[in-house]
């Protein structure tokens, strides 16, 4: 089975530097960023069922990372 990476970068290619920058200046961005891959890779793992849990988990999960890469796209938007 194929999984679909959903890394930050991925997701949003033409803010790459913008990332970069409030990763290393942006102390609320930087835990953000890293609760988001943190939550991509548990997706990830229950995605590949190298950790199987229920379905309404992994779509808590998947919700959650949604949420995040909300908050995430509003700060790169507005520093823009």
């Amino acid at each position: 089975m194929s999984v679909e990476h959903h890394d930050l970068i991925h997701e949003l290619p033409e803010y790459r530097d913008q990332i970069h920058s409030l990763k290393m200046n942006d102390a609320h961005f930087s835990k953000l960023f890293a609760e988001y891959h943190a939550v991509t890779k548990q997706v990830e793992r229950m995605e590949t069922e190298a950790e199987p849990v229920a379905t309404s988990t992994e779509e808590e999960l998947k919700v959650k990372r949604l949420h995040l890469k909300d908050q995430l796209y509003a700060m790169l938007r507005a520093s823009a």
